[in-house]
């Protein structure tokens, strides 16, 4: 999986956001008055795909549709295992009671998160039984 900078993940996000779009319109979707310049943006698109995060197909000479070829889940997950590793020692009850500590979850909640987890390790052929 690739390393992507803060801004390069803020700008995937958008083009997760919108699918595919234009320099232009992931300029629009940044919010705030103070944007950075649409050579900015164009940069780290660029930086995308050299990174194979991003691909593109011209719409005339100048233009291009951008759209992500690094699916957002995958991304996602390889974070978050990321995290896991670094943090918590792959501990992923150091990582809940982390959460559960900080966020003060309550019991209920903490519950449904346990009857997800065992649904998803037991898998469709246990529960349909």
């Amino acid at each position: 999986m690739i390393e992507l900078t803060k801004a390069e993940e803020n700008i995937l996000n958008y083009l997760w956001e919108l699918g595919e779009g234009t320099v232009q319109d992931v300029l629009a979707l940044i919010p705030g008055e103070k944007k950075p310049s649409r050579t900015t943006i164009s940069t780290v698109i660029r930086i995308l795909e050299r990174k194979k995060a991003v691909a593109h197909r011209a719409i005339n000479r100048r233009d291009y549709i951008y759209y992500p070829v690094l699916k957002k889940e995958d991304y996602s997950r390889w974070q978050l295992f990321g995290m896991l590793k670094r943090y918590f020692n792959n501990s992923f009850a150091s990582l809940t009671s982390c959460f559960a500590k900080e966020s003060n979850i309550s019991l209920e909640e903490l519950d449904q998160l346990i009857e997800e987890a065992k649904k998803n390790l037991e898998g469709p052929s246990k529960t349909n039984e």
